[in-house]
């Protein structure tokens, strides 16, 4: 199956043969040669040397791309997770165990899911605001803004826009779902309930109240819908979305594991919440 995702750069392949092939004189000439070797590359993103400087440079992000770092972590999380029994659930601010490591280590084993995630990833780093005209009735046009991080607002858009163009907003729904799910549950949580007495807050204006199982069944939801449509078969995006609506909870499991383990003093600085 062809690769769905772009390849990495030159400047990120020149930035891995320096970090680990110092030695080399002729780094220009070696990036050309590997480029298309996909299994030397994936090798080099698994190696420690790599992980270490990426995760000890504070001002890394000016030197590599954001798809670049996310991959380098989620390959670090999924032989992380090789040595673990369980994983860690969060519900209701309790931590529950969950004898799945090995199921979250396959899905990260798959390129594509991989590639879907760094990409995914990368997306949260730069959220836009658009304001566009939608007809409503014949003669009669609205002007609807939303925000790409925000479900009801985009939820609100894809009904109003014809399901040929739907596809864009089903798969961004269920990625801000998964993302918000796996990366930021406290904000969830705390969006959702009161901090003391725990009650749910209500509704205001128009925007809806969700608590992280409500995230993950629109996020099922939604992705199953991104998958159905004719664009995802054109990308060759129907498998992977098909994958996390019927793994949603798995595909959270790393999302969590890079936000308590590596990003938790980052992630508000790497990600616009």
């Amino acid at each position: 199956m062809a690769d769905t995702f772009p390849a990495l750069s030159h400047n990120d392949l020149l930035f891995m043969v320096e970090t680990l092939i110092p030695q080399r004189t002729d780094k220009e000439r070696l990036v050309e040669l590997i480029k298309d070797d996909e299994g030397f590359v994936e090798t080099m993103l698994r190696d420690k040397e790599l992980f270490d400087r990426v995760m000890g440079d504070e001002e890394i992000l000016v030197k590599i791309s954001p798809k670049l770092f996310f991959t380098i972590l989620l390959e670090r999380i999924r032989r992380d997770l090789e040595k673990e029994t369980y994983t860690v659930e969060r519900r209701h601010l309790q931590r529950v165990a969950v004898f799945d490591s090995d199921r979250v280590v396959d899905l990260l084993s798959r390129k594509q899911i991989r590639d879907y995630l760094a990409e995914m990833l990368v997306s949260f780093t730069r959220i836009e605001s658009f304001t566009l005209p939608v007809r409503v009735r014949k003669g009669i046009w609205r002007k609807y803004r939303f925000n790409d991080f925000n479900v009801d607002s985009l939820i609100r858009y894809c009904q109003a826009v014809d399901e040929d163009h739907r596809f864009r907003f089903y798969k961004r729904i269920a990625d801000v779902c998964l993302f918000l799910a796996g990366m930021f549950p406290e904000h969830i949580e705390a969006q959702y309930r009161y901090p003391l007495s725990r009650k749910v807050r209500p509704r205001v204006m128009g925007q809806n109240r969700r608590s992280i199982e409500d995230y993950e069944e629109e996020g099922k939801a939604f992705y199953e819908r991104a998958a159905e449509h004719e664009v995802a078969r054109a990308q060759n995006l129907d498998g992977v979305l098909s994958t996390l609506s019927e793994n949603f909870t798995l595909a959270e499991k790393p999302l969590a594991f890079m936000s308590d383990h590596y990003l938790w003093f980052r992630k508000h600085d790497l990600f616009e919440l």
